[in-house]
C-alpha cells in the first residue's frame, strides 16, 4: 500500500519563523530592560540607604530645597545648630504642632491618617519623621513617585536614627520664611536671638508658621497665628507632662 505523503515533516513557511523569532526578541528586550530596572532600582535603595547611615552621625550639608532656594534667591541663611543647643521647649513646640504623637509611632501615625482620609482632609497626617525625609532625600510636590518614595525610606530613618536625631535634622532644614532655613536662622530672623534662648512663646509663634513659612511671620503675627501660637504652647507643655516628649528630651 501506498501511504502517499504520510512520514513527510512539514516545513513552517519563512513568514512563521520571523514571526516567532521577532516575538522571541522582544521577549528577550523586555526581561533585559525590566531586569535593568529592576537593578536600577536596587542601586537607588541602596545609595539612599547609605546616606541614611551616613546621616546618622554627619550633618547634612543641604537639601534639594536649600539648593533650588539658593539659585532663585542668591543664597540662603542656615547654620546648622545640634540639639544640645536648642531650648527644649523649641523642640517640644515642634512636635506638639506637626505630631504630638511622635514618640509612639514609626515613622506613621495611622490613627492620624485614617482621621484626615474620613475628613478628606489634604494635609495633617505626615509625621515628622515623613517630613524629614522628603526635606532631606526627596523634593516637595505631590506626585505619587515622591510619595511611594518616602514611604519606602520613612521606616528605615525611624530604624537607624533616635527620634531626637530626627527631631534635630528636621529643625535645621525647615523652612521658616522666605531663604530662611533652620531654627538657627530663624531665632535670628525673628527675635534677634539664638536658638538656646528662645523663650517658650518664641518657640511656639516659630512653630506656628512651619505650615506655611512663606505666608506667615512669627516676629509679627497675624490673629490667627497667634491663637495657634497660643494652642501650640499649651500643647508642648502637655506632652512635656504626659510623657510624650520622652523620647527626645534628656
Amino acid at each position: 500500500m501506498a501511504y502517499g505523503g504520510m512520514g513527510r515533516s512539514k516545513k513552517k513557511s519563512p513568514q512563521k519563523k520571523t514571526s516567532i523569532g521577532l516575538r522571541s526578541k522582544i521577549t528577550g528586550l523586555w526581561r533585559l530592560a525590566i531586569g535593568w530596572a529592576v537593578r536600577l532600582a536596587f542601586g537607588i535603595l541602596a545609595a539612599y540607604l547609605a546616606l541614611i547611615v551616613v546621616y546618622d552621625f554627619l550633618n547634612p550639608p543641604t537639601t534639594y530645597t536649600m539648593w533650588s532656594e539658593s539659585r532663585r534667591l542668591g543664597g540662603v541663611d542656615q547654620e546648622w545648630t545640634d540639639a544640645e543647643d536648642i531650648a527644649p521647649v523649641m523642640l517640644r513646640s515642634v512636635v506638639a504642632a506637626e505630631d504630638a504623637n511622635f514618640c509612639n509611632h514609626w515613622g506613621f501615625d495611622m490613627g492620624a491618617i485614617r482621621q484626615a482620609i474620613d475628613s478628606g482632609a489634604n494635609r495633617g497626617a505626615s509625621t515628622l519623621s515623613q517630613q524629614v525625609v522628603k526635606n532631606v532625600f526627596l523634593w516637595q510636590g505631590r506626585s505619587w513617585a515622591r510619595k511611594a518614595m518616602e514611604a519606602l525610606l520613612t521606616p528605615a530613618v525611624e530604624a537607624i536614627w533616635t527620634k531626637r536625631r530626627i527631631l534635630e535634622i528636621y529643625l535645621n532644614v525647615a523652612e521658616f520664611g522666605e531663604g530662611v532655613f533652620g531654627v538657627n536662622a530663624a531665632a535670628f530672623h525673628y527675635f534677634r536671638t539664638t536658638p538656646d534662648k528662645l523663650t517658650p512663646r518664641q518657640a511656639a509663634l516659630l512653630a506656628a508658621i512651619l505650615p506655611d513659612p512663606k505666608g506667615r511671620s512669627a516676629a509679627k503675627p497675624s490673629r490667627f497665628v497667634s491663637n495657634r501660637a497660643t494652642a501650640i504652647a499649651d500643647g508642648a507643655a502637655t506632652i512635656r507632662a504626659d510623657g510624650r516628649a520622652a523620647c527626645f528630651s534628656k
